[in-house]
């Protein structure tokens, strides 16, 4: 839902990702893992280094059609403000539960309910595929998603502790869960 004020015409789309949008995806991953190293788990450099077809490869894999989905806010004109994904685990006594990963939204779009939006549109993609229940861990410093987190219905169940190192400094995750 967006912010007061703020109308849904002025939100970027959200949809689901397609292979035209491999060069902005990867601008928009590295960005997000530049300006906020401790909230995502991926490495920079590696994620940086990863050729072409990569990106693609993971497009591909995360269109919704299987068991993994990632969904992009689109700006128009190419240029992606945010993501949000889920993936499942492929072994038959885990396919039930899905992992909401790689949520963002870039800097100057926060604060207007685009974040609520992916958030909303992974767990609607779940129902859908008849998962069970969705989790997701987040840096135990980063208020405002968990506030996001449970708003869609996410609570807490843990804490996972010292589970990212950033240069240097060790971060606890809060684990989070929905049934679905």
């Amino acid at each position: 839902m967006p912010s007061p004020g703020v109308s849904w015409v002025d939100l970027p789309a959200v949809r689901r990702v397609n292979a035209g949008d491999a060069e902005a995806l990867r601008a928009l991953r590295l960005e997000a893992l530049r300006l906020h190293p401790a909230d995502l788990t991926a490495d920079p450099a590696a994620e940086a280094a990863r050729p072409p077809e990569a990106w693609l490869d993971l497009i591909n894999r995360s269109v919704g059609e299987g068991t993994d989905v990632l969904f992009v806010a689109d700006a128009g004109g190419g240029r992606l403000v945010g993501m949000a994904g889920v993936y499942t685990n492929k072994s038959p006594k885990l396919a039930h539960a899905g992992v909401v990963w790689g949520v963002y939204v870039a800097g100057a779009c926060r604060g207007r309910g685009l974040g609520a939006m992916l958030v909303r549109s992974c767990v609607e993609w779940a129902r859908e595929k008849g998962l069970v229940t969705l989790r997701l861990a987040v840096n135990a410093e980063n208020a405002a998603a968990r506030r996001c987190y449970e708003r869609y219905g996410f609570t807490p169940y843990g804490v996972e502790p010292a589970a990212v190192q950033w240069e240097g400094k060790l971060y606890d995750e809060v684990l989070m869960a929905m049934r679905l």
